[in-house]
């Protein structure tokens, strides 16, 4: 049972959902590059994740903050949160922004 759970882990690359922002209009969205990010976390190749999609690092910081302060409530969460944010739109818009330049 594990192994075939760890050969559909390992042939996630053959699942991936087309952009159908780029395949209608030809132009990346600002999510382009997010779940091929996840796979090379998923696989353990930190740089090349951080290379396809920047804001990935943020993301799952404010992800994993969410998930901690649900279950321990944290003082000042709120602005953290809002930090937290903030620094994820800033990072994918960059990204955007670059993508055209």
């Amino acid at each position: 049972m594990r192994v075939k759970a760890l050969i559909l882990f390992l042939a996630l690359g053959n699942f991936m959902l087309p952009c159908f922002t780029k395949q209608l209009l030809g132009v990346d969205c600002p999510g382009c590059g997010l779940q091929r990010s996840l796979l090379f976390l998923s696989k353990g190749e930190f740089v090349s994740a951080f290379l396809m999609y920047p804001a990935i690092y943020p993301m799952l910081a404010l992800f994993t903050f969410l998930g901690v302060n649900k279950f321990f409530p944290i003082k000042y969460s709120n602005h953290i949160t809002i930090t937290l944010a903030v620094c994820t739109v800033g990072f994918i818009l960059t990204n955007y922004i670059l993508k055209f330049i």
